[in-house]
């Protein structure tokens, strides 16, 4: 047996019948969502009636979902209001990069999902196999091993604010130690860890790795994460730490480079 519809006898399309109260509870938001929707110009915000009361209709719960939507998908009160005025082309255009951004969103979740799946089994950041295999054979051209252990931490750390150019960074310097010259120069920083700050051979070695690095990348052109980053700064942090010989390095090579 058909029922009637529970509206038919309620002009919802050609009136305002319901109040504040009731809108809010149709679409999901609090009253005093729909008054600061109301200050900020969103939605506009209908007389009172003879009794005192602000009445609300289909129009105005259909443009309350949209406002909800849009808001709940991260996008700024102001933009709303913009789009209030669009056009319907502009409007679909601006949902497509809205889209786009949640895609984003949703992707950088799921990593993050995934991070915390690793830190609560103990796996606080894996590295990719290509790293990995990287690292052995940084023992196997000679490195110690305080110095493989040192460059998987600094990798993880990398790879975890930069995986977009981290492994570009990677192969960066695997192809620089296929370079005698250059593997030469990176095994004497290795080694350069137990000298005394003072000793002549940290000067020299810090002018030759200068000299290296300028012929490699010229001056303006070195590799690494965006300057905007705290994650350089980070990763030389805890390698000056490690070795007073090896801050010093690090205060001539900047003097050198920024010369």
């Amino acid at each position: 047996m058909l029922r009637p519809c529970p509206w038919g006898k309620v002009k919802w399309h050609d009136g305002r019948v319901i109040t504040i109260g009731q809108l809010a509870g149709y679409v999901g938001v609090s009253t005093k969502t729909i008054r600061v929707y109301h200050d900020k110009g969103l939605l506009p915000e209908p007389d009172r009636d003879a009794s005192g009361y602000r009445r609300y209709g289909a129009r105005d719960a259909i443009e309350l979902i949209k406002i909800r939507t849009l808001a709940e998908a991260g996008v700024p009160l102001a933009r709303i209001r913009d789009l209030r005025s669009a056009s319907d082309d502009e409007f679909r255009e601006a949902l497509g990069k809205i889209d786009e951004q949640l895609t984003e969103r949703i992707r950088g979740l799921r990593a993050t999902k995934r991070r915390l799946r690793r830190l609560a089994t103990g796996s606080l950041a894996p590295l990719p196999e290509e790293v990995l295999a990287h690292l052995e054979h940084l023992a196997g051209l000679g490195f110690t091993s305080r110095w493989v252990e040192l460059q998987r931490d600094l990798w993880i750390l990398v790879f975890a604010a930069h995986p977009d150019v981290a492994i570009e960074l990677v192969h960066d310097q695997a192809e620089s130690l296929t370079q005698p010259a250059l593997r030469q120069l990176f095994l004497e920083y290795d080694q350069a860890h137990d000298l005394d700050a003072d000793d002549p051979r940290v000067d020299d070695l810090a002018r030759r790795i200068a000299e290296a690095t300028r012929e490699r990348y010229g001056s303006d052109d070195l590799p690494g994460p965006e300057a905007a980053s705290e994650i350089p700064a980070l990763v030389q942090g805890t390698v000056n730490a490690s070795s007073p010989a090896w801050q010093r390095i690090d205060t001539l090579l900047r003097a050198r480079l920024n010369a």
